[in-house]
C-alpha cells in the first residue's frame, strides 16, 4: 500500500478563529506560524479541512515549541482535534522549534477536519500539522530540507514564478516604503510595494501603535496622506490611520500593493539585483518580482543583506566617528565597538471594565517581570543586550517582553487597587529601532547633526534631537529590570541628510530608506523616526524615477543629475 502524507500549514488554515498569523521570524523558524495571542484567555479554534487519499492509521506530527521552558507548566499549550476526536498529546511542550509526535489516529479517505484548540490564551504557537501513514517518517526540522519537504508536499515549484516586471520594487510597507512607492508612482513608474503584513504602516500601524515623530520637511503632501495627528503611543487611533493609509496606497495610480507577502531572497549576480522572491504569509505561494531598481525599506535591511550589500551592526567605538560624550561614559559610544543597539518594544495597555476581572497566575513570567507592577507600557519597555541580535534573536526578544508585560500586569492585579482592569492591547509584532545599517557612499554621523552640516545633495531635513537609548541595567547593574531603558538626548537645530546615504555603495541598483540608511549608531539617533524615514523614502522614490528616465544607476544621479533630483525633492507634490 502506498503511504499517504498530508501537510497542513497552520497559517493557511481556512478559519483562523482567534489565532494570529505571525511572520516576523521566518528566517529563524522556517515559516510563518499561528499564534494564540489571547492575553490570558483561550482563543477560538483555528479550523481547516484536508484530504487524505488512503484509509488507514495515521501518525500525527505538529511543529511547535514551548516558548518558556522551565519548572512551570508551559504557558503555550494547545490540543489538536482531528475529525472531531482530540489526539492524545498536548502540544507546545518541548523547547525549541521541533516536530512533536502526537500519537496515532484512524482516518477514512476523504475530507478530514483539523482544529487547533488553545488551552491557556498565552501565545501557543503552531507552525504545521502533518498526518502520515509512513511510520518511519520523521519530518525535517531545519533548512534547506524543511523547505524542500514543504514544497514537495504542497506542490510548489523549486523556483518562484515571475509575477511581473516593474520599473521599481519597494520592499517594506512602513512609512518609508509607502512614501517611496507614492513618490515613484507619481513620476509614472510602475511600482510594486511588497509588505509582509495585512496592513501598511510598519511601526505606525494598528498592530504596533508607535506614534510618528519628526517633521514632514520636504515630504510635501505625500506624508500627509500616510501620516496624521500625533496620537499617544499605544492608542487605538492607530487603527484609523490604518484605514487612511490603506486607502491612500490602494488608490495610488501605478502602485500594485502586495500585502501579506514576505520577501525571502534577492538574486543579485555581479552586484546587481535581478529578482526578489516573496512568499505569501498565509498560503505559502511564492512569486518573483523583477525590476531595474529596488528600494529596501524593510527596516532590518533584508534585501540588501541577501544581495550582499555592505552593512554595519552595533555601536562603533567613540573614536571611529569622533562620537565621544565623556560625561556619559560609554552609554553614548563605547571605547571598543560592541553589538549593543537600541532595542525593540511591545506597547501594551489595560482598561477598567467596571466589574471584577480575573487574570491567571503567571509564574513563568515572574522571573523576567520581577516585582514591577504596571497597567500600561510605554516606549521604554524595550529589550536589547550585547549578546542578543535584534534580527537573529528577535523571537526570544519578543517573548522576553511578553513575559515582562504579563508578569508586571499580574503584579498590578495582585497588589490591589486594580480589580476591574483587563489587558486591552498587547503588541506581538515587535516595534524595532535599530538593526542592520547599510553602507552608502556617505555614512551619516553625530557631527553631521550637531554641526548642521550643509550637504550639496541634502534631500532630507529634520529638527528632532539626537535620542539614543540604553538599558538601565547596563548603566546600573543593580537596577532590577532588564527590559526598561532610558534615553540620552543631545539638543540640535535643523540638520540634513545627503542623498549619498540612500543607495548602496556596493549593490549597483539598490536604494535604502528608513532606519537601514547609511549611518553610524549615534547617527541613527535623530533621523530614525518615521516622518524622517518617510522623507528618505520620497527621495529614494524620486531618484528611482530619474534612474528610469536616464537609464542610469543610483550613484549616477549624484554625479550627473543632482540638480534635477533636488528640484524634484523640493517639489514632491508636482
Amino acid at each position: 500500500m502506498t503511504n499517504s502524507t498530508v501537510l497542513a500549514e497552520a497559517e493557511d488554515f481556512a478559519e483562523k478563529g482567534g489565532w494570529l498569523v505571525d511572520q516576523q521570524f521566518v528566517e529563524q523558524v522556517g515559516s510563518p506560524y499561528l499564534l494564540a495571542h489571547g492575553l490570558g484567555n483561550p482563543v477560538d479554534n483555528a479550523v481547516t479541512n484536508v484530504n487524505v487519499s488512503t484509509t488507514g492509521t495515521y501518525r500525527v506530527w505538529v511543529r511547535t515549541k514551548n516558548w518558556v521552558p522551565g519548572e512551570w507548566d508551559p504557558p503555550g499549550r494547545f490540543r489538536v482535534r482531528v475529525d472531531g476526536r482530540m489526539v492524545d498529546a498536548e502540544f507546545g511542550i518541548g523547547p525549541g522549534w521541533h516536530w512533536q509526535e502526537g500519537g496515532l489516529i484512524d482516518l477514512t479517505a476523504g475530507a478530514v477536519r483539523l482544529e487547533l484548540v488553545d488551552i491557556t490564551g498565552f501565545d501557543a504557537r503552531c507552525d504545521a500539522v502533518l498526518l502520515t501513514t509512513d511510520m518511519n517518517l520523521e519530518p525535517p526540522n531545519s533548512e534547506p530540507g524543511l523547505r524542500e519537504f514543504r514544497n514537495s508536499l504542497l506542490g510548489y515549484p523549486a523556483r518562484p514564478p515571475l509575477e511581473g516586471r516593474f520599473d521599481v520594487v519597494v520592499v517594506g510597507g512602513g512609512i518609508a516604503g509607502c512614501a517611496a512607492a507614492l513618490a515613484a508612482s507619481r513620476r509614472g513608474l510602475r511600482t510594486a510595494l511588497v509588505h509582509d503584513r495585512p496592513v501598511p504602516g510598519g511601526n505606525a500601524s494598528g498592530e504596533v501603535r508607535v506614534h510618528t515623530e519628526g517633521i514632514h520637511g520636504r515630504g510635501g503632501d505625500i506624508l500627509n496622506q500616510i501620516d496624521t495627528v500625533h496620537w499617544p503611543n499605544g492608542s487605538v487611533l492607530a487603527l484609523e490611520d490604518d484605514r487612511k493609509r490603506h486607502c491612500a496606497m490602494t488608490s495610488a495610480e501605478n502602485v500594485t500593493l502586495y500585502l501579506g507577502w514576505r520577501a525571502f531572497d534577492a538574486i543579485a549576480p555581479n552586484n546587481r539585483i535581478e529578482s526578489v522572491y516573496a512568499r505569501n504569509i498565509k498560503s505559502g505561494k511564492e512569486l518573483a518580482f523583477q525590476a531595474p531598481y529596488f528600494i529596501d525599506t524593510t527596516g532590518d535591511g533584508w534585501i540588501g543583506y541577501w544581495a550582499g550589500a555592505e552593512y554595519a551592526y552595533g555601536r562603533e567605538s567613540c573614536d571611529t566617528y569622533e562620537e565621544a560624550w565623556p560625561e556619559h561614559g560609554d552609554l553614548w559610544s563605547p571605547q571598543e565597538p560592541d553589538n549593543r543597539v537600541m532595542g525593540s518594544s511591545l506597547l501594551f495597555g489595560s482598561c477598567d471594565s467596571g466589574s471584577p476581572e480575573a487574570f491567571p497566575d503567571v509564574p513563568w513570567a515572574q522571573p523576567v517581570a520581577g516585582d514591577n507592577s504596571a497597567l500600561n507600557g510605554e516606549w521604554y519597555w524595550e529589550y536589547s543586550r550585547n549578546n542578543m541580535h535584534q534580527v537573529d534573536d528577535a523571537e526570544e526578544i519578543r517573548d522576553h517582553l511578553l513575559r515582562a508585560i504579563y508578569g508586571a500586569f499580574a503584579n498590578a492585579k495582585k497588589n490591589g487597587g486594580n480589580p476591574n482592569h483587563h489587558l486591552d492591547f498587547v503588541g506581538y509584532i515587535l516595534g524595532k529601532r535599530e538593526s542592520r545599517r547599510f553602507r552608502g557612499d556617505y555614512t551619516y554621523t553625530m557631527e553631521d547633526m550637531t554641526s548642521g552640516r550643509q550637504f550639496p545633495d541634502a534631500v532630507v531635513e529634520e529638527t528632532r534631537d539626537i535620542d539614543v537609548h540604553y538599558s538601565r541595567q547596563y548603566a546600573d547593574t543593580a537596577y532590577p529590570y532588564d527590559y526598561i531603558t532610558s534615553a540620552l538626548f543631545y539638543k540640535v537645530e535643523k540638520y540634513y541628510i545627503p542623498y549619498r546615504c540612500l543607495y548602496s555603495r556596493k549593490i549597483q541598483n539598490l536604494f535604502m530608506a528608513g532606519r537601514c540608511f547609511s549611518c553610524s549608531h549615534v547617527g541613527l539617533g535623530g533621523p530614525r523616526v518615521m516622518n524622517t524615514c518617510g522623507q528618505m523614502g520620497i527621495a529614494a522614490g524620486l531618484a528611482a524615477s530619474l534612474c528610469n528616465k536616464h537609464d542610469v544607476d543610483p550613484r549616477d544621479i549624484y554625479t550627473d543629475h543632482l540638480d534635477e533630483l533636488l528640484t524634484l525633492v523640493n517639489r514632491p507634490e508636482d
